[in-house]
């Protein structure tokens, strides 16, 4: 309740975050809906290939006929599932190592630091490729390899929270009731520091759309799936002749990442410590 009543009071003094916030449950509506509608099925063919955008096509249609608008509001489907799959992967793996490196710090918080140090230094889309050519382009491949490069960003920032809030009072009077340190840490220290958490897992949204893109983009994903990048592939060789197979769902994948950052630096600057008054 309390970070509820602060969330709120927070996010109305970024006007920007409310605006990427309203637009993300656009998205999400559009995704959960889209597949109900069945003028909107991106897989019908028509025998009116490369119309620009039009009252027929708002979008215009591809080298197949297919409707440029049915294929990008599928996409979000595609992009929404492996953005929010990969960042509570990866939210819930950070928040987990993270915790109890900070808590109880020695050997294993120098071992985190260290393999997370060195997924943080290799570049993710070069060891993404590498992972999903050799397992399989398969949507859930996608979404794990995604959440497994992503878990150290949350980790690092939930260690420092841990570390902060373990030396409240607060903590030192439960220790004092003789209740063990997994239920301290459990009960105590983790609900108190998992606010912050949550900002960099929303950005982690954003990235996993981006990132799934770019794979797509290379052939990385099922060719059984419309997705934004999978559409950029297919219009990348009619680009000087039918530029909008390229550019909405290029604008797409700029808008909805852009959203998602917008709301995650919003998220931040709410929990953040030192705003706390």
């Amino acid at each position: 309740m309390k970070h509820g009543k602060r969330f709120i009071q927070g996010m109305a003094r970024h006007p920007s975050g409310v605006v990427a916030g309203l637009f993300i449950a656009l998205l999400i509506l559009v995704a959960l809906g889209v597949g109900f509608i069945p003028a909107l099925d991106p897989y019908v063919l028509s025998d009116t290939a490369f119309v620009e955008p039009s009252a027929e096509f708002l979008l215009g249609s591809d080298e197949l006929g297919r409707s440029v608008a049915a294929g990008v509001l599928h996409g979000t489907q595609v992009s929404l599932t492996v953005g929010f799959f990969a960042a509570l992967m990866a939210t819930g793996l950070g928040i987990l190592i993270g915790a109890a490196a900070g808590f109880h710090g020695g050997w294993f918080d120098t071992l985190v630091m260290r393999i997370a140090e060195f997924f943080q230094v290799i570049p993710s889309f070069v060891l993404a490729a590498v992972i999903v050519a050799m397992t399989g382009a398969g949507l859930g491949q996608i979404i794990a390899v995604v959440g497994l490069l992503a878990w150290p960003q949350v980790a690092r920032v939930m260690r420092g929270e841990v570390m902060r809030v373990k030396e409240l009072e607060f903590v030192d009077a439960v220790r004092c009731l003789g209740i063990s340190e997994w239920r301290v840490l459990f009960g105590e220290v983790i609900p108190n520091a998992v606010a912050p958490v949550l900002a960099v897992g929303t950005l982690i949204v954003g990235q996993a759309i981006l990132l799934e893109a770019s794979l797509s983009f290379l052939g990385l994903s099922s060719a059984e799936l419309v997705s934004w990048g999978r559409m950029l592939n297919s219009g990348q060789r009619f680009l000087f002749n039918a530029w909008w197979l390229s550019l909405f769902p290029g604008t797409a994948i700029f808008v909805t990442v852009l959203a998602f950052n917008l709301f995650g630096d919003a998220v931040a600057a709410v929990f953040n410590p030192r705003n706390v008054r």
